[in-house]
């Protein structure tokens, strides 16, 4: 059962590209809990720079984050930080 949940929508310009992925991938990777990235129809391993790339997110874009397991909460804090900041 997934506990936490984030919708962000992309403000980049430039959408996800190679330097915020990456810097995504990063924090995602400092957390024990699984993390999904993506849209409604496509979600991909957080962790995995190539699946985060892959989803291609444009701005305007709303883009779903979900954390399942030990620290989800914590994950999903620093990683909603994370987008605001980022993107």
């Amino acid at each position: 059962m997934i506990l936490e949940k984030i919708r962000y929508i992309i403000q980049d310009e430039l959408g996800i590209h190679a330097r915020p992925a990456g810097l995504l991938v990063k924090t995602a990777a400092g957390f024990p809990c699984k993390v999904m990235v993506g849209t409604p129809e496509k979600m991909v391993d957080a962790k995995r720079i190539m699946g985060v790339m892959g989803l291609a997110l444009k701005q305007g874009q709303e883009m779903v984050m979900t954390f399942d397991g030990e620290k989800e909460a914590e994950a999903a804090g620093a990683l909603a930080a994370f987008l605001r900041e980022n993107l």
